[in-house]
């Protein structure tokens, strides 16, 4: 059994019945608490989703990671920084009206959000590297234009399937 503190607890409590059906686990509370039980497997994927979940993620966006093999990835804005203006951080990597988050979305097909003092990333394992770069990137300070510019460059080529897979 896992159990996770949850800020967004209705998000999760409105979606349990889909989330219990999905994921193949059985999902309780208690406060703020969310317990999860079932399959080992099972237990960390609904983890991941229901973490997701808490970053801020849709549900459709959030059940990607069981259906598509997505996986999130977090990363702390501290640890890139000494600046303590974290909210101007913040401000570059959401940028006018969202604009700088929809372009990173584009360019890296990935999904971000941004909590607190950490940025969370959910896409393909292949994509989320560049997306990380960026985000790091832009935490330190670089230009908007230039990490524009590495991610059209480093763009992730599609792979060609022979029919080779399952």
């Amino acid at each position: 059994m896992i159990s996770i503190y949850s800020d967004k607890l209705p998000r999760i409590l409105k979606n349990k019945k889909h989330l219990e059906e999905r994921l193949n686990v059985k999902i309780t509370n208690k406060a703020r608490e969310v317990f999860i039980e079932g399959e080992p497997e099972d237990e960390y994927i609904a983890e991941k989703v229901i973490e997701a979940l808490n970053y801020g993620f849709e549900f459709k966006e959030a059940m990607l990671i069981k259906e598509e093999d997505f996986i999130l990835e977090i990363i702390p804005i501290k640890s890139f920084t000494r600046r303590k203006d974290l909210a101007r951080i913040r401000a570059r990597i959401i940028g006018k009206q969202g604009k700088t988050k929809k372009n990173l979305a584009q360019l890296t097909k990935c999904f971000f959000q941004v909590k607190e003092n950490e940025v969370a990333i959910l896409g393909y394992p292949e994509y989320i590297y560049n997306a990380q770069e960026a985000i790091k990137s832009l935490i330190k300070g670089s230009k908007h234009s230039n990490v524009y510019k590495y991610l059209e460059k480093h763009q992730i080529k599609p792979v060609v399937d022979l029919g080779l897979k399952n």
